[in-house]
C-alpha cells in the first residue's frame, strides 16, 4: 500500500504480524527455548531463544553434521564461550576447528575475511563443512559472507552473543564487510541454517554493549508495533538489568517482526527497507567517525532521533512523538544527538556519506521515516531541510 505524499509506507494497518504480547512456553527437548521461524521455502530455518542453549546439543540438531566444523569467534568472546560450544559440536562433527578474529567493527575488512578463507583452505574444508558464527554482528556478518563465498556456498549457523546480534544482525541473511566509504557495502544475502540465541550469554555484556542492542529492539516499535513500544517503555529498566524474562520477550518479539518482514521481502526490494530506521544517519556517523569509534547501536540510537525529527519536519508525526522516542532512547543509555563528523561542513559530510547508502537511488537519498506512529515509509527529502535538521540534531545541547 502507499501512504500520503506518494511514498511507500508499511506498518500499522498493513503489517503481517500480530502485536499481541507473546506467551513463553518451552520447546520440547530443549530447556526453556522459544522458536521463531523464518519462512523462506526450502531455505526456511528456526531461531531458538532461551537460557542455556549454548550447552544443549538439542539446540543444534537439524543443522548439517558434516565431518568438519569451523567456529569463527573473536578474541573477546572466545575465552568466555568457545570451549563450551566446541564441546557440544564434537558430538556432531569429528573435526572442530577454531578461528579467533580481532574484535571490533574496524576489523570488518577484506583482510579479516581472507583469514577465514585461509583457515578453511589450510584445514582442507570441503562443501560439507559447517561454519559457526560465535560472536556479535561483526563475526556473524563476516562468517556468513565467508560461507556464501567458500566453494560457492557452505552451511553456517549463527550463535549470536550480543543483544544487537540476537534481535537483528543474525536474522535474515544479510552478510558482508565494510568499505571505507560505506558500511556493509560489500556482501551477499545468504541465510544460516539456524540461529541459536542463548540469553545467558547476554549477562556478560558490558552495559555499553547491552544499550547498543536495545537500539535495535526499540526500532521495531515506531516502524511496526506501538504495543511493543509501550512494553519496552515499561520494561526498559528490567532489560538493562538483564532480566531473563524481559530479554526473552524482547528478543522473541523483535525476531517475530523481522521474520515477518524478511519472509515477504528477503532481498530488500521494498518492505525490508523499514528495518533500516535510523540506519541511514547511523551509518554516516560510523563511517564519518571511523568504524569502532561509536558502536553500531549507539549510531542507530542517535540516527533514530534524527529520522524522527525529519519525520516531524515532513509533517508525518508530531513533536510529542519525537520527544517520547528520544526519551526512551536516552533511558536505554544511548546518545540522542548526532556526532560532529566534519568541523567545517558537518551536514555536508553527512549528505555525502548518505548518498552512497544502499537505499539511495540515482544519487538521491532515501530515508526511512515514521508515517504516523507504528507505520514506516521510505521517501526522499530536500537537501536544505535535511541540512537544517542535521545541524539542529548535532548541535551541543
Amino acid at each position: 500500500m502507499f501512504g500520503a505524499h506518494g511514498s511507500r509506507a508499511w506498518g500499522r494497518r498493513s503489517r503481517p504480524w500480530s502485536s499481541t504480547p507473546t506467551t513463553l512456553t518451552p520447546m520440547q527437548g530443549i530447556s526453556f527455548a522459544q522458536r521463531v521461524s523464518i519462512d523462506l521455502g526450502e531455505r526456511s530455518y528456526p531461531i531458538l531463544i532461551g537460557a542455556g542453549l549454548l550447552d544443549d546439543p538439542a539446540a543444534f540438531e537439524g543443522a548439517a553434521a558434516g565431518t568438519q566444523a569451523l567456529i569463527v569467534t573473536n578474541t573477546t568472546v572466545a575465552p568466555l564461550y568457545a570451549e563450551r560450544l566446541e564441546r557440544v559440536l564434537t558430538r556432531r562433527h569429528s573435526q572442530v576447528h577454531m578461528l579467533k578474529l580481532p574484535d571490533g567493527e574496524q576489523f570488518k575488512t577484506w583482510e579479516t575475511l581472507n583469514s577465514i578463507f585461509d583457515r578453511l583452505l589450510a584445514s582442507g574444508a570441503d562443501r560439507k563443512t559447517t561454519l559457526y558464527a560465535l560472536g556479535g554482528g561483526v563475526v556473524g556478518d563476516m562468517t556468513g559472507f565467508a560461507s556464501a563465498c567458500y566453494m560457492r556456498g557452505v552451511h553456517f549457523v549463527q550463535v549470536p552473543t550480543t543483544l544487537l546480534a540476537q534481535v537483528d544482525s543474525s536474522v535474515g541473511g544479510k552478510t558482508g564487510i565494510n568499505h571505507p566509504l560505506g558500511k556493509n557495502m560489500i556482501g551477499a544475502f545468504y541465510q544460516p541454517q539456524r540461529v541459536v540465541c542463548d540469553l545467558d550469554v547476554l549477562k556478560s555484556l558490558p552495559p555499553r554493549e547491552l544499550s547498543a542492542g536495545l537500539a535495535e529492539v526499540i526500532k521495531y516499535g515506531p516502524i511496526a508495533d506501538m504495543v511493543f513500544l509501550d512494553w519496552i517503555e515499561g520494561h526498559i529498566d528490567a532489560l538493562r538489568a538483564c532480566d531473563t524474562e524481559a530479554l526473552a520477550h524482547a528478543v522473541k518479539r523483535s525476531c517475530q517482526i523481522k521474520a515477518s518482514v524478511v519472509g515477504v521481502d528477503e532481498r530488500e526490494a521494498g518492505l525490508r527497507a523499514i528495518l533500516n530506521f535510523g540506519h541511514t544517519f547511523g551509518h554516516a556517523i560510523e563511517a564519518g567517525m571511523g568504524y569502532g569509534a561509536w558502536l553500531h547501536g549507539e549510531a542507530v540510537g542517535a540516527g533514530m532521533v534524527m529520522a524522527a525529527e525529519l519525520s516531524r519536519e515532513l509533517g508525518l508525526v508530531d513533536a510529542a512523538f519525537v520527544q517520547r522516542l528520544t526519551a526512551l532512547i536516552r533511558r536505554a543509555g544511548l546518545p540522542t544527538r548526532g556526532a560532529t563528523i566534519d568541523e567545517s561542513d558537518n551536514a555536508g559530510r553527512y549528505l555525502q556519506l548518505m548518498r552512497v547508502d544502499k537505499k539511495a537511488e540515482g544519487g538521491e537519498i532515501r530515508f526511512v521515516v515514521i508515517d504516523g506512529p507504528g507505520r514506516a515509509a521510505v521517501r526522499s527529502a530536500p537537501d536544505a531541510l535535511v541540512r537544517a535538521m542535521i545541524n539542529r540534531c548535532c548541535a551541543v545541547a
